[in-house]
């Protein structure tokens, strides 16, 4: 639907439109002037958090073979990992601290913990999930490809077994993203350009594969006697921060209310609209002391 359509909207002339427009970008001049040393230091304090709770994690899993101990292994792990990806790379990687000019947490370096290419990351949901919010057809976000999760996308037999398809993705939610870019539909259908999609394949197995070897061959292994129940707390960190990072991005986008958009709806979008459809197309919700970013 347009944002012409939304009822909250319908009764605003194009002026009044264009001029919520202006406060909006208004208050983004205000944010980005107000930035400075306390902005800094709260990213810098995140990251060693992060790091601290990784390394910590790392080291209490030398004695795995504990109960106690692997649990202890295992909830700092996975809390790092989410901190990584939610508060960290998905901030980073979106340009929120360039204005820093540290290379450290610059958007052209930072690479993640996450299977997913940074670079590739960049393209599907910094251009086309955040540029075309819930358009059918323009944001692959929208269902991943595999789920309806919108009246507006063609009812098939298929999505009979949508619980399942979410519990899948939710599980292996790093690699469903790490995918997303090569576009597999188009690859079945024959519709992709074949030298791109094998270029693009061969980086997201390389990531793939560094990870799983970081994860489950290089820290086993440092571990010894203990490397089997630190690959089962690895594995339960990663499994932890797919269903957390899958459960917070289906509450902001999916939820009732988060409108879903048309290609046509935007074919004439001014930017005071776009800022209208990017409000609509998502739902904040609260959520305990935690890192929802």
């Amino acid at each position: 639907m347009a944002i012409s359509d939304v009822k909250e909207y319908a009764h605003l002339t194009e002026e009044d439109v264009e001029a919520i427009g202006r406060e909006l970008d208004a208050i983004r001049r205000d944010v980005e002037e107000s930035r400075g040393e306390r902005d800094a230091r709260y990213v810098r304090n995140t990251i060693r958090l992060q790091r601290g709770l990784e390394i910590g994690g790392r080291v209490v899993l030398l004695g795995s073979r504990k109960r106690p101990l692997w649990l202890l292994g295992t909830t700092m792990l996975s809390l790092s990992k989410i901190i990584e990806n939610m508060e960290l790379g998905h901030n980073v990687m979106h340009g929120q601290w360039d204005w820093m000019n540290d290379p450290e947490v610059h958007s052209a370096n930072w690479e993640w913990d996450n299977a997913d290419p940074s670079a590739h990351w960049k393209v599907t949901h910094n251009h086309h999930h955040h540029k075309y919010t819930n358009i059918l057809g323009m944001d692959d976000d929208v269902g991943y490809g595999v789920l309806r999760v919108t009246r507006d996308q063609r009812w098939k037999p298929y999505y009979l077994g949508n619980v399942a398809y979410n519990a899948i993705l939710a599980s292996l939610f790093q690699y469903g993203i790490a995918i997303q870019l090569l576009e597999l539909g188009k690859v079945l259908q024959g519709r992709d350009d074949r030298e791109k999609t094998k270029a693009l394949s061969k980086e997201v197995l390389a990531k793939i594969g560094k990870q799983n070897l970081r994860d489950y061959v290089v820290y086993p292994a440092l571990t010894g006697k203990a490397w089997k129940s630190t690959i089962k707390a690895n594995a339960t960190a990663n499994f932890v921060r797919n269903l957390w990072t899958n459960a917070v991005i289906f509450c902001g986008h999916f939820p009732d209310g988060a409108e879903k958009f048309t290609k046509q709806d935007i074919e004439t979008e001014t930017h005071a609209e776009w800022y209208l459809r990017r409000c609509w197309a998502r739902r904040t919700f609260r959520a305990a002391r935690s890192w929802t970013s």
